[in-house]
């Protein structure tokens, strides 16, 4: 009678740390959704493989099969909480989001090839590299990349006709980060 107590003991307890072992994160994914090119969302673990190639690593559950999306396939994702767009096949990491986001590029896909069924394709990306700051103009899906050079000329025209956006703008000097205090103030007007 002992044996079977203690048999059954070790049977449930491992069948506690099989079930706690499905629920745990698979080493380097976190919690995540992504929103297919279609429009639909699944919600799972997600690898982060932006810098390197352009992609992330999807599993539904800890146990299941890992697939590959890369930007052309998505249309966002969001990684513990972190939110990334994808334009042009590149990932984007949104820092500010409404109206125009502020965006700053996570991936450079320039260059690589993809295949159309058997036809091989070259992507052209998105210009800057990863760590470049962009606004984006979600009704137009209009995307561009600020610079210190065209800084200027990119709020005149994104911002247009909100003064208290340009004056914001205006202060951040060379430190095109804190551009992202006038994109706060710009959504918040276009949303009131």
């Amino acid at each position: 009678m002992k044996l079977s107590s203690n048999l059954l003991a070790a049977t449930l307890c491992l069948a506690l740390v099989k079930a706690s072992a499905q629920t745990d994160p698979p080493k380097g994914f976190l919690k995540g959704t992504i929103e297919l090119a279609d429009g639909s969302s699944l919600t799972g673990w997600i690898k982060d493989h932006m810098r390197s190639n352009a992609s992330v690593v999807f599993l539904s559950n800890p146990t299941a099969k890992k697939k590959n999306y890369d930007g052309s396939l998505l249309n966002s994702v969001e990684i513990d909480g972190v939110k990334f767009l994808c334009v042009k096949k590149d990932f984007f990491k949104i820092l500010s989001e409404g109206e125009l986001d502020f965006l700053q590029k996570s991936s450079d896909v320039t260059g690589k090839v993809y295949y159309n069924g058997i036809e091989p394709a070259v992507a052209l990306g998105t210009p800057g590299k990863p760590g470049d700051y962009f606004l984006y103009n979600t009704r137009k899906q209009e995307l561009k990349l600020i610079t210190k050079k065209n800084r200027d000329e990119v709020i005149a025209t994104s911002f247009a006709n909100d003064a208290a956006a340009i004056e914001k703008a205006k202060t951040a000097n060379d430190d095109l980060a804190q551009l992202k205090e006038a994109v706060d103030i710009y959504n918040r007007r276009t949303t009131n």
